[in-house]
């Protein structure tokens, strides 16, 4: 019953003109087996219908040529070309191919519009649910490693705060959208990739490199658009897990998932809800923990309405419970620690949207409104090791409070011509307003950024090996900031407007191979991003980032050329990527050690603009599939991150005997060298075995060694990271299915062996892996 989903998400409501003598029927079928609800209709025109349970359609349609087109969610679409005459009835039968590798998916991310992933101008690819449970994903950081380009880190020991690089920028490069909008905000961008589960998410589109001129000013690497589940049709089930991480420390996960449909298809409702509990763990033996302790309850909807054929409202809502809790000494109240970062969060996401059609499906109108909202209360200090009444009264000053807001609005039009050329407009406003306080510190973030962009692209196919996709967006972008600590005070003003286009192609230079070339142009306004928020620990003090005085905007370039080979061998799929990519980067925000410490003791870095840099690389993928049972994957990217002269990472001041500038002409944490691999084997019906790993080469990452912020620079070793699991599926009856699992994340123990340790520790020096080996199983009921 799940090829309900064509008929809700992708497959257009067909309007019926009148009745014509020449008719057609047949069945739509799959080595055999009927297709239920696939869908067959018309091509260019507006005839169509779906299949019934038993794969069988009747369509009465205009006599003369015409192409009928047949194609199902996970199969590949199929046309074939007939002259039909008056007074006849034509039998028409499709025996679609399952379609392994992904390639006629439907996506959004490419052009704002629903388009054939094989017919985007744009790569995009696509994360599903099968890849999440493969890799035994609990967040969406868990899973983003599975695509070329594609990389997450921990940069933080005591909070476990993430970053998702996309082809070797920062995590601020990238712009996450939650269906499609931007309200994934600088303060959600250093807790929030662990905060949102995969349970709730129907799929992940990526877009490498330049999306500015359609999702706004921040997506200069890219976006990472997380689409959250649609009600299908009617199902429950109850999906639980338990992780033992280095065989001693357990991580709890509770699912459960319901959804119901109208008998007539015009109305539904998904409701989820999640729980997990994930305890401390020290890899070392010192105290301190490595992995937070981690506590999650989430609970959301999703739902739909079609108050006719030609409308559609849509409301989504999920609300985030999350408590993370690092340092030594769990068990005790923060203040009375060594160090702690405590973090208490409550977020809500929710969203509001209405679409419009006119009869022909050539017109489309969407109006929506989005927010998100956090409220935290955290905790960053604790008394460094000491036990004096000073130390007291300084650990007491590490109590904070934060408030986020962001909110988007926005309305999009598009129109498709009779010749499928396709013209897309916009216009979106966009609000980011945090306040970011903690009192005993003098610390304070008080920034609203507005932005009102208006933005335009035209789909161009002249033909049906060429089409150009040609936009801009023009952004007026208010920046009004407010920045303290001790008694440093910094102030951001900026009102300005960019223009950002974006220009591909994507050219059939045979049935077999594609190219794809594109161009775009990205900027960052001066403004406090998630690096900035985020507050880590060495030598037993507190670690604080400001922007600097005079701090200018940052403009991109982004080039990127590819590709794609697409070849049946028999009935062997195959798909091999090759994609180069070129950004160039102008006035890059870079964060530098000042190498002076505030009254406190506490250090103090600056975000300030370098001189110049860029990143430039291949990335490489191979998809084979010799049937519908075996399933092969493997992406690797190839990078050099420069800087165009030697950086600063910390500036000596003079006051440390033998300490020195530390530059460098590269970007840390960037390694040259990592890559994937997704496999699965369907043994046999009830029985199934997924290989997924992933590599991380060697890089350079900056360790503080003195109380100044002095930086020695290490080259980490290389790490694969390799998960195994083994799925049992059974029937207890028609309607409750029951999937037992189990398996090992990071099988070869590759893990980071050089941690900081005790009080005085750099927080900050992680890399690689993000847990030890770690035992799994899992339990999954209900009627799915």
């Amino acid at each position: 019953m799940k090829q309900y989903l064509l008929i809700l998400l992708y497959i257009p409501f067909f309007c019926f003109g009148q009745t014509e003598n020449a008719k057609i029927s047949g069945k739509v079928t799959s080595n055999g087996i009927p297709i239920p609800f696939a869908s067959v209709y018309v091509k260019g025109g507006t005839q169509g219908v779906s299949t019934d349970e038993n794969g069988i359609y009747k369509l009465t349609i205009p006599a003369g040529k015409v192409t009928i087109i047949a194609e199902s969610q996970g199969y590949r679409r199929l046309s074939k070309n007939v002259s039909l005459k008056l007074d006849t009835t034509e039998i028409i039968n499709f025996s679609l191919v399952e379609d392994a590798l992904g390639l006629n998916q439907v996506v959004v991310s490419a052009t704002r519009n629903r388009i054939s992933k094989k017919e985007a101008p744009v790569i995009v690819k696509v994360l599903s649910p099968k890849l999440f449970k493969a890799t035994q994903s609990l967040s969406l950081a868990d899973g983003l490693n599975y695509q070329p380009g594609v990389r997450v880190e921990t940069n933080c020991q005591n909070c476990g705060f993430t970053q998702v690089r996309l082809n070797g920028l920062e995590g601020q490069y990238t712009q996450i959208l939650v269906n499609s909008r931007p309200v994934f905000s600088a303060l959600n961008g250093v807790y929030g990739l662990e905060q949102i589960p995969v349970s709730i998410i129907d799929r992940l589109e990526v877009v490498r490199s330049g999306g500015s001129a359609l999702f706004g000013s921040n997506a200069i690497a890219g976006t990472i658009n997380v689409i959250t589940k649609e009600p299908i049709n009617d199902t429950w089930e109850v999906n639980s897990s338990l992780g033992i991480i280095d065989c001693t420390t357990a991580d709890r996960n509770v699912n459960v998932n319901a959804s119901v449909i109208s008998e007539d298809l015009m109305s539904g409702i998904t409701v989820y809800g999640i729980f997990r509990d994930r305890d401390a763990y020290d890899a070392n033996g010192d105290g301190f923990t490595e992995i937070t302790e981690l506590n999650n309850n989430s609970l959301g909807t999703k739902a739909f309405l079609r108050p006719n054929d030609n409308s559609k409202i849509g409301f989504d809502f999920t609300g985030i419970r999350e408590y993370r809790r690092g340092g030594d000494k769990l068990d005790l109240a923060p203040q009375f620690t060594d160090i702690t970062e405590e973090l208490d969060h409550n977020t809500i996401f929710t969203s509001l949207d209405y679409e419009l059609f006119n009869d022909e499906r050539t017109n489309n109108l969407s109006v929506y409104t989005s927010l998100q909202y956090t409220n935290r209360d955290s905790y960053y200090g604790g008394l460094g090791g000491g036990r004096t009444p000073a130390d007291s009264i300084l650990a007491n000053n590490a109590f904070g409070v934060t408030k986020d807001i962001a909110f988007v609005a926005g309305t999009k039009f598009s129109h498709e011509f009779t010749n499928n050329n396709v013209i897309t407009t916009g216009l979106e406003y966009q609000l980011n307003d945090t306040d970011d306080a903690i009192a005993g510190y003098n610390r304070l973030v008080d920034q609203s950024v507005k932005s009102l962009g208006i933005y335009g692209q035209y789909e161009w196919k002249p033909t049906n090996k060429f089409s150009a996709l040609i936009g801009a967006r023009l952004d007026h972008v208010d920046v009004d900031g407010f920045y303290t600590i001790q008694d440093i005070a910094r102030s951001s003003n900026v009102s300005e407007t960019v223009l950002s286009p974006r220009f591909t192609i994507l050219y059939n230079i045979s049935k077999v191979i594609q190219f794809r070339g594109g161009y775009a142009r990205g900027f960052r306004a001066p403004q406090a991003f998630n690096e900035d928020l985020h507050i880590s620990s060495v030598g037993g003090e507190q670690r604080f980032v400001i922007l600097s005085d005079n701090l200018e905007s940052e403009f991109s370039n982004a080039y990127t050329a590819s590709f794609n080979f697409t070849k049946d061998f028999k009935k062997t799929q195959t798909n091999l990527l090759v994609e180069g990519f070129y950004t160039t980067l102008k006035n890059p925000f870079t964060i530098v050690s000042t190498g002076s410490s505030l009254a406190n003791g506490s250090i103090l870095e600056e975000s300030r603009n370098g001189s110049g840099a860029f990143v430039a690389g291949t990335n490489i993928e191979m998809s084979v599939s010799p049937n519908p049972d075996l399933f092969f994957q493997a992406g690797a990217t190839f990078q050099k991150s420069i800087y165009k002269e030697d950086q600063i990472l910390f500036e000596a001041d003079g006051s440390v005997p033998g300490e020195q500038d530390v530059v460098l002409g590269e970007f840390t944490r960037a390694p040259n060298v990592y890559g994937f691999l997704n496999s699965n084997w369907q043994i046999n019906d009830d029985l199934k075995l997924d290989v997924t790993g992933s590599y991380t080469g060697t890089m350079v990452v900056p360790r503080v060694i003195s109380d100044s912020g002095f930086i020695d620079l290490v080259d980490s070793k290389a790490f694969f990271d390799m998960t195994t699991k083994l799925t049992y599926h059974f029937d207890l009856k028609d309607t409750f299915h029951v999937e037992l699992s189990g398996g090992v994340q990071n099988l070869f123990n590759s893990y980071q062996n050089d941690f900081d340790t005790g009080a005085g520790r750099d927080s900050d020096y992680v890399y690689g892996p993000n847990r030890p080996r770690t035992l799994f199983i899992g339990l999954k009921f209900g009627d799915f």
